[in-house]
């Protein structure tokens, strides 16, 4: 590229950064919306977490767009390729993200006002916070290429993993100790799970970050605390 092309293509990837980031704060909010309408039961909430996804839909198709725009204007090689890819990478899971918000809420109705386990709606919280603290750094990691960060993100994935397993747990002796928690406790069981799903989203960023920066995977294998 001549000096005058990789100055547009930095303020092209520029604008696709501050796009990204857009799009994961409107990801992040959805997540704790949706877990705060399903522990309030507040259904104006749930119903605005499911509204505001088209936002989120948008972001993606014009930042697909416009990536595939760069490639075509700019014939970007090596290192500016991946900037791409990754761009197109992490809009995927952030939109997925979105999805997996308007999931939760959608069990806001279903779960009514049944009663709550003793010390579930502390631990979900938690978990949420914990995964929405993951989201946060990972982006902040692809807006500044920390690559170092990304790999923390990715390795503190396992603490939303044994989040998930205590409350699948509580849950399991709940609804063993009393048949009729079993459906409010399997709805609150797949809510957990999608939640925990948002950290493995986290996680595909911080891979996609890590890729960007070396052009390579993180090495070693993703960890993991799942087991159930």
């Amino acid at each position: 590229m001549t000096e005058h092309t990789v100055r547009k293509f930095d303020a092209d990837l520029r604008i696709l950064t501050n796009e990204i980031s857009t799009m994961g704060r409107l990801a992040q909010s959805q997540i704790a919306d949706a877990i705060d309408a399903m522990s309030k039961h507040n259904v104006r909430l749930a119903q605005q977490v499911r509204a505001a996804d088209a936002e989120i839909d948008a972001l993606q198709r014009e930042i697909e767009s416009k990536s595939v725009d760069i490639i075509a204007r700019r014939q970007p090689v090596a290192g500016d390729l991946r900037a791409i890819v990754g761009a197109l990478r992490i809009v995927t899971d952030l939109e997925r993200i979105g999805d997996i918000a308007v999931n939760i809420a959608k069990r806001t109705e279903a779960l009514s006002n049944a009663r709550w386990p003793k010390g579930i709606k502390i631990r979900l919280r938690k978990m949420v916070k914990l995964t929405i603290e993951q989201l946060s750094r990972v982006l902040d990691s692809y807006a500044r290429l920390d690559a170092t960060q990304a790999v923390d993100v990715w390795r503190k994935d396992k603490k939303i993993d044994a989040l998930n397993v205590a409350i699948f747990h509580h849950l399991l002796t709940d609804m063993l100790d009393d048949a009729s928690n079993i459906s409010f406790g399997t709805q609150l069981i797949f809510s957990a799970k999608n939640v925990e799903r948002v950290g493995d989203h986290a996680t595909n960023i911080a891979e996609s970050v890590y890729y960007i920066v070396h052009g390579s995977v993180i090495p070693g294998e993703r960890p993991k605390a799942d087991q159930v």
